[in-house]
This record gives C-alpha cells, sequence and structure tokens, in this order.
C-alpha cells in the first residue's frame, strides 16, 4: 500500500507517531529508497490533514533514527542503513564492512614516518625511538565516505620490515598487513567512544557539513604478547555507523 493510502486512526496513539511508522515502513518496502525525497511537511498535510507543526514532528523522528536527513532546499532525503558494529569483537574495517555484504574501500590521504604528539606516545608506551608509522585513510563503503582514520604503529613493531606502500594502503587492511609481512597478530584492544561535531577538515572528508554529528572512536591493540602494536582515531559518520552490545544482568 502506497504511503498515501494509508488511514490514520482515532485513538491514543499521536497522530505524528502513525504518520512516521507509515513512512518508515513506506522505505522498508523500497517505495522510497535511499536518495529518495520523502513527501514535504505540506504533501503530509494535504494528505492527511494535520497541521505542519505535527507534519515536522513525523519527520523529526524518521531524522533522529538516522533514517532520513533534512536539509534546507531539499527536503527530508533518505539515506542509508546504518553500518553496525559489536563493541566486543575487534576487527579491521575491511572485515567489518564485507561481513555485511558492503564493499569496503580506502584512499589514502597521507602516510609515512612522523614522531607523534603526547596522546600517541603515551597510548603506545614509545620510550626511546619515538617514531611511528602514520597514515590517514579515508573510510569507504560501497564508495562513500563513512569514516576517516588516522593510524600510527611504533616503527618497534615494524622492525626492519618496509611499510606499506601506497597502492597496498589503498586496498588492504593494516591488520592483514601486520600480520603477513610483521608477524604480529592482534590480542585484543581497548577503544573508547565519543560524540563530536564535524570540524571544516573532518566534514569536507566526510561530505557533510561543519557541526554534523560524528562518532570519535580511539583504539589502542595489543599484540600476542600484549605490546601496544597500534593506536588509532577513527571519526565515522553517525548518520551510517553505529555500535552495539549485548548486556547481561550484573
Amino acid at each position: 500500500m502506497a504511503w498515501h493510502d494509508a488511514r490514520i486512526e482515532k485513538g491514543p496513539v499521536p497522530i505524528w507517531f502513525q504518520i512516521s511508522n507509515i513512512l518508515r515502513s513506506s522505505i522498508s518496502a523500497g517505495e522510497f529508497k535511499e536518495g529518495d525525497k520523502l513527501p514535504s511537511e505540506g504533501d503530509l498535510n494535504r494528505v492527511f490533514g494535520v497541521s505542519r507543526t505535527t507534519a515536522r514532528a513525523a519527520l523529526n523522528k524518521l531524522e533522529n533514527e538516522g533514517l532520513i536527513f533534512r536539509q534546507s532546499g531539499r527536503g527530508s532525503i533518505v539515506v542509508t542503513a546504518k553500518v553496525d558494529q559489536p563493541l566486543n569483537v575487534l576487527s579491521g574495517f575491511a572485515d567489518d564492512m564485507r561481513r555485511r555484504g558492503i564493499e569496503p574501500g580506502y584512499k589514502t590521504l597521507l602516510f609515512g614516518f612522523s614522531e607523534p604528539d603526547e596522546e600517541v606516545v603515551r597510548a603506545l608506551e614509545l620510550h626511546g625511538d619515538r617514531r611511528a608509522f602514520r597514515t590517514c585513510r579515508l573510510l569507504l563503503a560501497d564508495g562513500r565516505p563513512i569514516g576517516v582514520t588516522t593510524s600510527w604503529i611504533p616503527a618497534a613493531v615494524m622492525g626492519e620490515v618496509a611499510p606499506p606502500d601506497l597502492n597496498y594502503l589503498n586496498s588492504n587492511s593494516l591488520y592483514l598487513w601486520l600480520a603477513e609481512q610483521c608477524g604480529v597478530l592482534l590480542s585484543g584492544g581497548r577503544e573508547y567512544i565519543e560524540a563530536a561535531c564535524a570540524d571544516v577538515e573532518t566534514a569536507e572528508l566526510l561530505e557533510m557539513s561543519v557541526g554534523d554529528p560524528t562518532l570519535v572512536a580511539r583504539r589502542l591493540v595489543r599484540d600476542q604478547r600484549s605490546l601496544p602494536a597500534e593506536y588509532a582515531v577513527n571519526h565515522y559518520r553517525a548518520d551510517r555507523y553505529r555500535y552495539w552490545i549485548d548486556l547481561e544482568m550484573g
């Protein structure tokens, strides 16, 4: 049934909530696909006989759920479903994407050895040789930007092994390179996640507006000897990426 053929029922369920359910069902059924524009507040007013305030509340709910984004002059646009990442699993970006049937991709923005700042030095427990191999890569999901990651690997971890080149970084996981070239097997890690607003640089890379919400994940991973092997700071589009974890009663 098309969205405009649905009927609003009188009762305890708020009208704006019913309208949001109708539109959500239409998105799930494929009536509105990624990139399509949803009915405007005026359209909802004419079809359902509701005020613009009620129509706006229905669209606000869908926006808060991450199903649409709203831009002045463009209306309400359907977005891609979010990528879900379990919090209790350590894996690379490429593996995360492929498990979900999404084609991963990278665009390397910079790479090379450098002396990191104090945050990275502390995280990697660097003493003496403070050099680290740094990469900054744009993360792509089916060709579209979903995140940007900056990663540091201690020079001592790499030893005499030559660092990955641009072609490798544009197509492969650093975790795979650590395993195959350095014999480093990752045993676990710790990740801190917080919300942030996109700054000018991040907004441009991720095709967002300045101030849009992002998820920032700071991850330290350790090798089979429990020594720091990588420290990474990842910025993800909050409208396309989210984390989940199963909870148990304490």
